[in-house]
C-alpha cells in the first residue's frame, strides 16, 4: 500500500504537469457545456421532446460521459503506451512493483480528476444556465465512478498489449467514436431507436450515460447498468493486469 500511494503521487504531478491531458480532463466539460448552452439555440429552453427538460439540462450529464471517453481513450492509452516507448516502464520492471500497482495509479488519477472536472461543468452549468444539481447525488458519484472505471479498464488493456503509443492510439481512436455514439452525444437516450439504446445497455460508456443521466434525473442507477460498468471493470481490468507487457 504504501508502494501504491507513492505511485499515485507521483502519477497525480505528472498529470497535472500535461496542460493538454489537465485540459480535456479538468476544464473540457464545463467549457464544452458553455459553447452548448450559448452558442445552440434552444438548449435553455423547454422541449416537448425531452419530457419539459431543457437540452442543456440534458446535455450535461452527457457532455461528462464524453469527458470520460476523452480522457479514457486518448489521454489514458497514450500515456501508458509513451511510458513503454520511452523505456519507465522497463525501467519499473526492475522494482518490486507489480502491474497492477501502476494500472490502479492511473484509474485512481483519472477517476479523480474526472469527478473534479464534473463539479466544475456543474457549477458552471448551475452559474449560467440555474441548472440543478443531481436528484440523486450518492447514485451519481456511484454512476460516474463505476463508468469511468469502466473506461479505464478497455483503455489499458488496449495500452497493455499494443506495443507502442500510435498503436495505442489508433485502437483507441476506433472504440472511442463508436462509445461516444452510444453514450447520446449525437442523440440522446430517450431518443435513441430501441435497439440502439438495447445495444447501448451493454457497452461501458452507454451504460455509464444512461445511469449518470437517471441519477441527474433524481432515480437510482438501474442495476444491470451497474452491473454491465462493474463488470467490465473487474474483467477487462483483470486482462489488463495478467498481459501488461513492460516492453
Amino acid at each position: 500500500m504504501t508502494a501504491l500511494s507513492k505511485i499515485i503521487r507521483v502519477e497525480a504531478k505528472l498529470f497535472l504537469r500535461d496542460p493538454v491531458g489537465t485540459f480535456f480532463a479538468i476544464a473540457f466539460p464545463a467549457l464544452l457545456i458553455l459553447v452548448l448552452g450559448l452558442a445552440l439555440p434552444g438548449t435553455r429552453d423547454p422541449s416537448e421532446e425531452l419530457g419539459g427538460r431543457r437540452p442543456v439540462e440534458v446535455y450535461l450529464p452527457i457532455t461528462m460521459t464524453l469527458a470520460i471517453a476523452t480522457v479514457t481513450m486518448v489521454t489514458l492509452v497514450s500515456v501508458v503506451g509513451t511510458y513503454r516507448e520511452r523505456g519507465v516502464l522497463r525501467r519499473l520492471s526492475t522494482t518490486p512493483v507489480p502491474p497492477a500497482a501502476l494500472l490502479v495509479a492511473q484509474v485512481a488519477v483519472n477517476v479523480a480528476a474526472l469527478l473534479v472536472a464534473c463539479g466544475l461543468a456543474w457549477l458552471v452549468a448551475a452559474t449560467v444556465f440555474d441548472v440543478s444539481p443531481p436528484g440523486n447525488a450518492v447514485g451519481f458519484v456511484l454512476a460516474f465512478t463505476l463508468g469511468s472505471s469502466a473506461m479505464c479498464a478497455v483503455a489499458l488493456l488496449v495500452a497493455a498489449v499494443t506495443p507502442s503509443a500510435r498503436a495505442s492510439m489508433g485502437i483507441g481512436q476506433l472504440i472511442y467514436f463508436p462509445m461516444m455514439f452510444f453514450a447520446g452525444v449525437w442523440t440522446p437516450g430517450p431518443q435513441m431507436p430501441d435497439l440502439v439504446r438495447k445495444i447501448a445497455d451493454f457497452t461501458p460508456l452507454g451504460a455509464a450515460s444512461l445511469a449518470v443521466q437517471d441519477a441527474w434525473a433524481g432515480s437510482w442507477p438501474t442495476l444491470p447498468h451497474l452491473a454491465v460498468m462493474a463488470a467490465f471493470t473487474v474483467v477487462l481490468g483483470g486482462f489488463a493486469a495478467r498481459y501488461f507487457r513492460w516492453e
